[in-house]
């Protein structure tokens, strides 16, 4: 098994301009599409940007359906209070509303879309309350999923911080980044759909916000430590890549729990505040990196291949 190990040096920018790449997708034919705040999504050319749709908040995760159209979760956030499930349209930049409301309260934090084989889409919701509440590790997120005959079912609640999402090749499991929490949940997905008892996938992660309230500003080397997870994504070899958004730190839980680093910029020089990692490329080991703050996508090559998504196979 190789080492999912990548030199920062390695990394260049691409895709400068845009507005909060969040996320990144890329399709079976090598388009590679950003969230873009400046519009819905962009797509990154060799000679600079197409954005394409418009929609108000922040569009958030992004991922691909089977029939090739941009899911948006919409993280507009609590001021803002907009923050659905949309779809886009990459050829005319329609965008269609597919959910907007849950157990009857408006959205305002829909955050990572996954769609499966079946065609469901599956998403998280962060946080119901105030962010600073929900960074402090108030358990409100939650996991739902929209049936392709537009059925709308919460599968798991009392997240703190529902945040990634990734599943197993197979589509056994359901991997969830729970930022607050500082690690991964893993949940068996039953043939009904339904989700079984959540466990820890791997260890913590690192220090959360509560551990550090009374120690800022931090050093360097503190922040170094911050375990909030982000996003996750698997490789080949069965290694679970972690962003760890506050440390400027990627990692990877191997599959027999083992975590090691993938790539690190404690000065935040290049990779700042990194949100969701992705493979494209003909080969899946092309991966690219998104950030909140960062105004552009981090790309490099991989020594290890990605697990295809559903749309890449």
């Amino acid at each position: 098994m190789s080492s999912p190990a990548i030199d920062l040096a390695a990394c260049r920018k691409i895709g400068v301009g845009l507005k909060r790449p969040e996320d990144v997708v890329i399709s079976r034919d090598g388009a590679i599409w950003a969230s873009d705040q400046a519009s819905a999504c962009a797509r990154i050319e060799p000679d600079g940007l197409v954005h394409v749709g418009k929609v108000a908040g922040a569009p958030n995760g992004i991922t691909l359906d089977l029939a090739g159209r941009l899911l948006i979760a919409n993280f507009g956030g609590p001021e803002d209070g907009y923050g659905p499930l949309q779809r886009l349209d990459p050829t005319t930049g329609n965008v269609e509303l597919l959910c907007d409301e849950l157990q009857g309260r408006k959205m305002w934090g829909a955050n990572y879309p996954l769609i499966d084989t079946r065609g469901r889409i599956w998403c998280s919701h962060s946080t119901w309350g105030p962010l600073d509440a929900a960074y402090q590790g108030q358990h409100d997120g939650l996991v739902f999923r929209v049936d392709p005959d537009s059925t709308v079912t919460v599968l798991a609640e009392g997240i703190k911080f529902a945040n990634g999402l990734a599943m197993d090749f197979d589509e056994r499991n359901l991997f969830v980044c729970e930022t607050a929490g500082c690690d991964v949940i893993r949940y068996p997905i039953a043939a009904d759909g339904s989700l079984g008892t959540p466990t820890r996938y791997g260890p913590s992660l690192g220090l959360s916000n509560l551990e550090v309230q009374d120690r800022r500003p931090l050093s360097l080397d503190l922040r170094s430590q911050l375990g909030a997870t982000d996003g996750c994504a698997f490789d080949q070899d069965g290694n679970l890549w972690v962003t760890l958004v506050m440390a400027n730190k990627i990692v990877a839980i191997t599959p027999n729990g083992e975590v090691v680093t993938v790539l690190s910029d404690p000065a935040g020089s290049l990779m700042r505040n990194p949100t969701n990692v992705s493979f494209g490329g003909s080969d899946l080991r092309d991966v690219y990196v998104g950030s909140v703050t960062s105004n552009y996508v981090l790309h490099a090559r991989s020594p290890v291949p990605g697990m295809p998504l559903t749309h890449q196979r």
